[in-house]
């Protein structure tokens, strides 16, 4: 090959390779950064008064006497609004029957509004769920509610289509020339007076545990059961990892057996995670009994079982690129064979090892489908570590699916899925950084 086709194709594959560096960093902004900025919000936003209200009932959180003032405040604010519900409520008990019974169905519509605004108004029994005893806690949320105050939906069939389009009406002209007409232009002007938004940085919500379902609260649970289940998939994992590659590489003999087992363990590092889930069930739970039910051990277990054929290859590769002369120079001055391994092969194939750990801590950490069966739950308390024998936990990726598919208020909650996420990258960036340290400081030590 001619020196100036070879430049011309290194050139040619560094510019290759350079732009799949520059596209997939490209990619990664394109993903990580609306993550980001929603997820951000689930700790940096403009909180209410009902915010403050519930973060002093329920977490006992907050100067006592100034959120009473700002309480009174905002009920003198609001006071407006109560009067003209009342006087429109005695002005519908002297109109005709037939419209009557209209008036009270669009003024349930206009209460019931409201109170998902402003809470519970004067006169309504107190809610059972908690959720239902305020109204909205952020700013941002509250413009939602306020638009579903001020406006009502209208389906228009006067397109020749036949098709329907439905369009926001304004609900004032529903009641043009009653005493409600001003309460509309009232609250769209005093709606600040009324919620009082200031911002805050909540960092509770990576410290409190969630009430109601996630309406209100934090997620420490989940990180916490996040944390327990990758660890302990890694304690089980690395170990089995290590030393089935150990025999591998330095005991077993060529065979039909182990090009058998190769075989296995390559197919199993291609199954379907929701194959080892229904495996930690009807193994570690129905027929093992390592638990009577999901818990913390059950799905480290399954976990282990997910990430130990990348362990057992990358810690083959590790050792088998440790120079053949370290074996034979040990050997030769008298080291056994497994003193050899343990002092010469284990230190110097280390960083390779760590590498293989790298990737499946962060395979472990955001699995799914295996604790689905073996040890996720929707929501529950922070466990303690002896409990992660027997109890099953919150965990960060099982609750990420759950309240974005299955949660009765998704869009209510949505900053909470965003704050889980990104939460979520975080913990497995910070665990994947610390190996990566950890193993940047053997490579250093072994060059001396």
């Amino acid at each position: 090959m001619q020196l100036s086709t070879r430049k011309m194709l290194d050139r040619a594959l560094s510019g290759t390779g350079l732009f799949s560096i520059l596209l997939m960093a490209a990619a990664l902004l394109v993903l990580i950064v609306p993550i980001a900025r929603r997820g951000i919000g689930a700790v940096f936003f403009e909180a209410t008064v009902e915010h403050r209200k519930m973060m002093l009932e329920q977490f006992h959180r907050g100067d006592t006497a100034a959120v009473k003032a700002e309480i009174a405040a905002t009920d003198k604010a609001r006071a407006p609004v109560f009067a003209m519900l009342t006087n429109y409520e005695a002005q519908i008990e002297s109109l005709p029957f037939a419209q009557k019974r209209k008036a009270k169905s669009e003024f349930k519509e206009v209460r019931s509004a409201l109170t998902a605004l402003l809470g519970p108004l004067p006169g309504d029994e107190k809610p059972m769920m908690i959720h239902s005893q305020y109204g909205q806690t952020r700013w941002d949320r509250s413009q939602v509610k306020l638009e579903k105050v001020l406006f009502a939906e209208e389906w228009d069939y006067s397109d020749k289509s036949g098709m329907g389009k439905k369009k926001l009406a304004p609900r004032e002209t529903h009641f043009k020339g009653t005493a409600l007409e001003p309460l509309f232009a009232y609250v769209n002007g005093h709606i600040r007076e009324m919620l009082n938004p200031r911002p805050v940085a909540y960092w509770g919500f990576l410290s409190d545990v969630s009430i109601d379902s996630h309406f209100f609260g934090g997620i420490w649970p989940e990180i916490l059961g996040t944390l327990y289940l990758t660890i302990g998939a890694m304690l089980f994992a690395i170990p089995m990892g290590v030393i089935a590659a150990i025999y591998l590489c330095e005991y077993a003999k060529p065979s039909p057996a182990i090009r058998l087992l190769r075989i296995c363990m390559s197919t199993l590092a291609g199954v379907p995670s929701i194959v080892f889930g229904l495996f930690g069930l009807a193994f570690f739970i129905n027929t093992a009994h390592v638990s009577t039910s999901k818990s913390v051990l059950a799905g480290s277990m399954t976990l282990a079982l997910l990430i130990l054929p990348t362990i057992i290859r990358a810690s083959e590769e590790a050792i088998l690129a440790v120079p053949r002369t370290y074996k034979e120079a040990a050997l030769s001055l008298g080291g056994g064979l497994w003193h050899t391994i343990v002092k010469v092969i284990l230190p110097a194939s280390m960083p390779g090892i760590l590498t293989g750990i790298v990737i499946s801590m962060g395979r472990a950490a955001g699995e799914t489908a295996p604790i689905i069966f073996t040890a996720a739950v929707s929501v529950g308390r922070p466990i303690s570590l002896i409990e992660t024998l027997t109890q099953p936990t919150p965990a960060l990726p099982w609750n990420i699916y759950n309240i974005s598919t299955e949660h009765a208020a998704v869009d209510e909650i949505r900053h909470v899925q965003f704050g889980m996420v990104l939460t979520l990258v975080v913990l497995v960036l910070l665990l994947n950084l610390s190996a990566i340290i950890l193993r940047a400081r053997i490579a250093k030590k072994l060059k001396g």
